[in-house]
């Protein structure tokens, strides 16, 4: 508002100046009102455009930086976004690091690591700036119960941000400390073979006094490079005979493997026997001498060549699954739902002593559709009441579809650190991190493609007892690689 300075002596008058109203900076601080309206106003602000209520009432500089901090934040987030709508593999990679080469792998977590740090920072930022805030409110000067509701919204609204930035900033850890502690930080990518990646998925239990613990659930894992498409083959773990692929087993079995009877430390020749043969009985580490140092097992090489052998098909990675962690995974995707055929107890032990269940049962699967949750998955998984290995590994394979199918983005959002959390105490592979991008790519395709299962068990068509591997692989590659139907010529 521009008002006319009084005349000067003479009679003339002076030039007029301009008299700015700023009732933000200078607010009529005798006036309640006026106050009181600057105080909700200013916390608000704060919340919406951290930094703009020093920009207008208190220290500019403070307020710049804090708005350019906030205005970086959001554009890192936008630019987040469109890698995650339009080039997610690419967005992953960069990330996880995954771009870095082998011998730079060390510095594979420092993004995720740089993120932690600035969501960190954002919010003893915006508390800084919030504290600021109050002081520039002057809450003394405000009506008596607006003191009151300016201090608690703003109490309220750091609350909401700075939790929101210690969230992300958990989250970004959880991640870091999780491929950390799952994949392998190097290890060559291997490409595609024939068109799939092929992972064999081995479950146990791991529990203490296991040491010479059997793989309980053995199958491969095979995804197509492009559609995503998967192919879930359940082998069962009495298989007998079985072929190796080329390799040290293979030279020691070249007609296919065999029981040995030592009363002191024999096996069968089923595929599960493998650990105790070459971990328990035989110098495992000098069959395969790089295994550990891969992150692998010498059991789990010798049962990935038995499983090429079978298949006919190369496998190059591995995921084992402890089932003794299985249910907190359960639990962490908030159940799995399942439909059961006919009833099962949960417990065992006296089962196979030919005691009615009834006595022995600490509980009941019932028919019908349900949501499992982990307790009751792992029982469903293990049970052998009335049923057999055939049964349980359909089982099996139809939990793997369901925690498969149960894997969406909302779930993964809101339960991401329980996930991460039963995850690494449940998983171990030796899939590297430079591949991590490609199968989260292929994990976002596979989600709008039908799983396809094969059982190799009598029920598929093979004999349990006598195998025919040739039919077998034949089996595989049509199933892998169907044959592209042709049409009829005309008359």
């Amino acid at each position: 508002m521009s008002v006319m300075s009084p005349p000067r002596a003479g009679g003339r008058p002076a030039p007029s100046r301009v008299v700015e109203e700023r009732p933000m900076r200078n607010p009529d601080a005798s006036s309640r009102a006026v106050m009181t309206k600057r105080g909700w106003w200013l916390v608000a602000l704060n919340f919406l455009m951290p930094g703009s209520a020093q920009v207008l009432a208190g220290n500019r500089r403070l307020g710049r930086f804090g708005i350019a901090t906030t205005l970086l934040l959001w554009l890192l987030l936008i630019v987040a976004l469109l890698f995650a709508l339009l080039a997610p593999t690419a967005g992953l990679s960069i990330i996880t690091g995954a771009w870095l080469p082998d011998f730079l792998a060390l510095l594979r977590p420092l993004p995720l690591l740089i993120a932690q740090g600035l969501f960190i920072a954002y919010g003893v930022l915006w508390v800084v700036l919030t504290i600021d805030t109050l002081r520039l409110v002057r809450l003394v000067k405000a009506a008596t119960w607006s003191r009151f509701g300016i201090l608690l919204l703003a109490v309220l609204l750091t609350v909401v941000s700075t939790g929101s930035a210690v969230y992300a900033s958990n989250v970004a850890g959880s991640v870091r400390s999780t491929l950390g502690a799952i994949f392998q930080a190097t290890g060559p990518v291997v490409p595609p073979s024939e068109g799939y990646y092929n992972i064999l998925l081995l479950g146990a239990d791991s529990g203490e006094g296991r040491d010479s613990m059997r793989f309980d659930s053995i199958s491969v894992v095979s995804v197509n490079a492009e559609t995503g498409a998967t192919t879930i083959t359940g082998i069962p773990r009495d298989m007998p005979n079985f072929p190796f692929a080329p390799g040290p087993m293979q030279d020691e079995y070249p007609n296919g493997h065999e029981s040995h009877g030592d009363p002191t430390c024999g096996w069968g020749s089923g595929i599960n026997q493998l650990r105790t043969e070459v971990e328990v009985c035989q110098d495992g580490n000098a069959l395969y001498p790089d295994a550990v140092a891969n992150g692998s097992e010498p059991a789990i090489e010798a049962t990935k060549d038995a499983a090429e052998g079978i298949l006919g098909i190369e496998i190059p990675y591995y995921v084992f699954i402890d089932m003794n962690g299985f249910a907190a995974l359960i639990d962490a995707l908030g159940g799995v739902e399942i439909t059961v055929e006919q009833r099962l107890p949960k417990g065992g032990g006296p089962a196979y002593d030919g005691q009615p269940a009834d006595e022995w049962a600490i509980g009941w699967i019932e028919p019908g559709t349900q949501r499992m949750d982990g307790d009751t998955a792992q029982w469903y998984a293990r049970s052998r009441y009335t049923t057999n290995d055939f049964d349980r590994m359909k089982r099996q394979r139809q939990l793997q579809e369901a925690i498969l199918a149960q894997f969406t983005p909302q779930v993964v959002l809101t339960r991401f650190q329980e996930i991460a959390a039963a995850g690494t105490a449940l998983v171990k592979t030796d899939l590297p991190q430079s591949l991590i991008p490609a199968l989260a790519d292929l994990a976002v395709k596979a989600k709008e493609e039908p799983v396809s299962t094969i059982e190799l068990t009598p029920e598929g068509g093979i004999d349990e007892y006598d195998p025919d591997y040739a039919y077998i692989q034949e089996l595989i590659q049509t199933t892998l690689h169907p044959p592209t139907p042709t049409g009829t010529p005309e008359g």
